[in-house]
């Protein structure tokens, strides 16, 4: 079965991002310190993080409104507006954080677009997403860029049906069995994962040990070598 079309997943996978949140998160702890230890804290917002996803979808956004409700929640609606402040320009600052591409990135996206489409595919919020990938420098590199609200089992089959032939001769590649692995492997496909850093928890999900079309790598810097083999 020949592989035609390789989707690729953005945070994470081709540049830094869970990093950034983890750092927002230690941030929201210190202010309201006061009220509550951070443990109980990083529970109850992402409570609200998994409440508020069918609301807000994903993104920076989304996890601000969440930081907001929580601390809202915590104090007994008894947290001062200067917090609330800050919890906003924490958030603001994640959405000006400059784009840092992960190690290998650009030279195996560079060397696997000579051979196969390459599309982008990632969620979150539209205007975020477009501002990463301008300032990546990798959109010259990429066949196709697909923002979606969710990636499903649907959703891989008709974005590689439109942007090359089929899922059944694509392969996705990214940092969640949940999102990148397991639902492109539903729709027919190869699903690569390449883990990093600590994965979000509404991110986790079981890896399909020993399935065919399943495979891991520890660094993107391999993937030319998996397609190697795969096609040959």
């Amino acid at each position: 079965m020949p592989i035609t079309t390789l989707g690729f997943d953005a945070d994470d996978t081709l540049w830094h991002n869970e990093r950034f949140f983890q750092l927002t998160q230690a941030h929201f702890a210190d202010l309201l310190r006061e009220y509550t230890d951070a443990d109980p804290l990083a529970e109850r917002l992402l409570e609200a993080e998994r409440r508020n996803i069918g609301h807000y979808g994903f993104g920076i956004k989304g996890f601000m409104l969440s930081m907001i409700e929580t601390a809202i929640e915590v104090t007994e609606a008894r947290v001062p507006a200067s917090v609330i402040a800050e919890i906003i320009a924490a958030g603001q600052e994640m959405l000006r954080h400059p784009i840092e591409l992960l190690p290998h990135v650009r030279e195996t996206v560079a060397q696997l677009s000579d051979s196969y489409r390459l599309v982008m595919i990632t969620k979150g919020d539209l205007l975020d997403q477009e501002r990463k990938l301008a300032q990546s420098g990798l959109g010259e590199l990429f066949d196709a860029v697909e923002i979606v609200s969710e990636k499903t089992p649907p959703v891989y089959a008709r974005i590689f049906a439109q942007h090359g032939t089929g899922a059944a001769e694509g392969l996705m590649v990214g940092n969640s069995m949940k999102s990148d692995v397991l639902p492109m492997i539903e729709a027919g496909g190869f699903g690569v994962f390449v883990p990093h850093g600590t994965p979000w928890a509404i991110e986790h999900a079981e890896a399909p040990g020993g399935h065919p079309r399943y495979a891991d790598l520890s660094d993107i810097a391999q993937l030319p070598r998996l397609l190697d083999r795969l096609t040959h």
